[in-house]
């Protein structure tokens, strides 16, 4: 075992070790709970961004992989381990980790341990979350985020935060119930004749041999935790009131990181591990999303509290992600993870504004504004800045991952026989030009709200004095305003990681089997013999759909220490995939 093997436990758990020693700093000291709970955010983005530049995107698919028997008689084990898309949105959470706690300086009131020790717990949840590759240890992250988010806007929030914190809780907590039950369900078909495990290579090959009819009810139960999470349409509604009610800083983790997590669990496991549900779900999910992105842009036209727009907006920006996801390909699902990355700095950074305007004057409503360039030049500057990195203007972050979703789901997005779309050959495209219109309403919102908040007189005398951007505050807006544009201009060094995984996501959810490499002396887990046959893909050829022609499956190498599977003639017969030239659908 070396550092390596450590490192991700050591991302995990550094902010969880931070949260313990803040329980012997007395309650009285406010200034060293706030200095130490910086600090330790700080080491704990250190760590991340150390893990992130020793991966090697050319290497396995899930690297720095440390696993430990738990309770070996259920098979449940302490595996951690990340892949491009993991170690990204790791370094996501910890990079947003100092900005929500310079953000939170004044959050805290009266309590600030409670709180601190709540962003901690929170933060080392929300890394687990991503780490995990056993699938309750996965559960038991996904579950112990809810907790101190709970307390942070119940506590710490605004008028109405009860209502807020419960709605949440409630929303997020039945939809794990189901993925509980589902997560049982495959465990009891893992193993192959075997001990059962929870691993996730395992429950990856239990998962397709799974009836169809069985998949579609696993995958079922399995999206509709994530959608809740993500939030996707209609099941959105308790998204604003959190943002609302909560506190700015738990606003930009709610925004910046747990939002991902949903879009993560489609990613990780509802889409790959059923991938003959996945495909007759995907055009439904495509065509949810694209309502997400039209529905909450109409929203935020129509609002008149600056946190309550935002929070709609979120629920488009990550409509487009779930297109990218749902047209499985590489082009589009590498775009989604790109879009995360940059919702969770773009609408963590407006927030943290929203936040630091709200200290000021203490109302959210935009028609108490207007003028405010006039005496908070720095502060309408950064706004400015990160609002047209939101629109998706070309040079910021915005623009690659909207782009790629976009473009990618128009050219290449998948269909599928026996789909929704089986006979409407221009389906992704028409998604792709609905979804396209997000674009020009977000510039209609957030442009409306830039104009109502820093130009035009200054009418209202309460705002004639408004300080302007203080050094703290600075501190934590200029590395999101520089992360914004740097990763509009310079997107390589994050795709390199991103793309692998993304090709791998796209593959398994299309019905191909792509091996995980297992943990260091683990064996690897070869195909499953009565794996449920893909269905085939039809191709566009002269103005007309055709069938593609099924060939014999030709499984890829098993890797070495991989135990040999015989499938017997009849059932190569059965499955029917198609030549990678065939793959795609190419429009002339």
């Amino acid at each position: 075992m070396d550092f390596h093997s450590l490192i991700v436990s050591a991302v995990v758990f550094a902010p969880l070790f931070g949260a313990l020693l803040l329980t012997l700093v007395p309650g009285s000291e406010k200034g060293q709970l706030k200095v130490a709970t910086l600090l330790a955010m700080l080491v704990t983005f250190g760590l991340a961004l150390w893990m992130y530049l020793s991966f090697d995107p050319k290497g396995p698919e899930f690297q720095f992989q440390l696993k430990a028997a738990w309770v070996s008689a259920l098979g449940l084990s302490y595996h951690v381990g990340v892949d491009g898309v993991a170690v990204t949105l790791m370094l996501l959470t910890g990079f947003l980790g100092p900005v929500v706690a310079i953000a939170a300086w004044h959050n805290a009131g009266e309590r600030v341990k409670e709180f601190c020790v709540a962003l901690l717990v929170l933060q080392a949840a929300m890394l687990g979350t991503f780490a995990a590759m056993d699938v309750v240890l996965f559960y038991v992250f996904w579950e112990a985020v809810l907790i101190p988010m709970y307390l942070i806007i119940g506590i710490f929030g605004s008028d109405n935060r009860i209502y807020a914190s419960v709605k949440f809780f409630l929303f997020t907590m039945v939809g794990s119930m189901l993925m509980l039950i589902a997560i049982l369900f495959v465990y009891l078909h893992s193993g192959n004749g075997g001990a059962h495990s929870f691993d996730y290579a395992s429950m990856l090959e239990a998962a397709r041999r799974l009836t169809p009819t069985e998949q579609a009810w696993v995958f079922v139960a399995f999206a509709s935790a994530f959608a809740v999470k993500v939030p996707m349409w209609p099941v959105h509604t308790w998204l604003p009131d959190a943002h609302t009610e909560a506190p700015a800083a738990g606003s930009i983790i709610l925004a910046g990181v747990m939002l991902k997590m949903g879009t993560f669990g489609f990613m990780r496991y509802a889409m790959p591990m059923f991938p003959e549900a996945t495909r007759q779900a995907a055009p439904w999910i495509g065509i949810l999303a694209v309502v997400g992105i039209i529905y909450g842009s109409f929203m935020c036209l129509a609002q008149r509290d600056m946190k309550r727009l935002i929070a709609y907006s979120s629920v488009a920006h990550l409509g487009f992600v779930m297109l990218g996801l749902a047209a499985l390909n590489a082009q589009s699902s590498t775009g989604a993870v790109y879009q995360m990355v940059n919702h969770g700095v773009s609408t963590g950074a407006l927030f943290l504004l929203i936040g630091a305007i709200y200290e000021r004057r203490h109302t959210r409503l935009i028609s108490e504004y207007g003028g405010l360039a006039k005496v908070t030049p720095l502060f309408a500057i950064a706004f400015i800045i990160i609002a047209l990195s939101s629109i998706g203007l070309p040079g910021t972050n915005g623009f690659i991952g909207e782009f790629m979703i976009l473009s990618g789901t128009f050219t290449q997005g998948r269909i599928f026989a026996g789909s929704l779309f089986e006979h409407m050959s221009l389906a992704w495209v028409w998604l792709a030009i609905l979804g396209t219109t997000g674009v020009i309403w977000a510039a209609a919102y957030m442009l409306t709200l830039v104009q109502r908040l820093f130009f035009g007189p200054l009418r209202n005398p309460r705002n004639h004095h408004l300080a302007d951007l203080n050094l703290r505050e600075a501190f934590a807006v200029v590395p999101l305003v520089l992360v914004a544009v740097g990763m509009g201009v310079f997107p390589q060094p994050f795709l390199s990681r991103i793309s692998p995984a993304a090709d791998r996501f796209s593959r398994r959810a299309a019905g191909e089997w792509v091996a995980v490499n297992p943990a260091p002396g683990d064996a690897a887990v070869a195909m499953p013999a009565a794996a449920a046959p893909p269905s085939r893909f039809r191709r566009e050829r002269g103005g007309r759909f055709q069938h593609a022609q099924p060939i014999q499956a030709q499984p890829s190498p098993a890797p070495q220490g991989a135990r040999p599977v015989y499938m017997p003639p009849a059932r190569r017969q059965q499955l029917h995939l198609v030549p990678p030239g065939l793959e795609r659908n190419h429009r002339r």
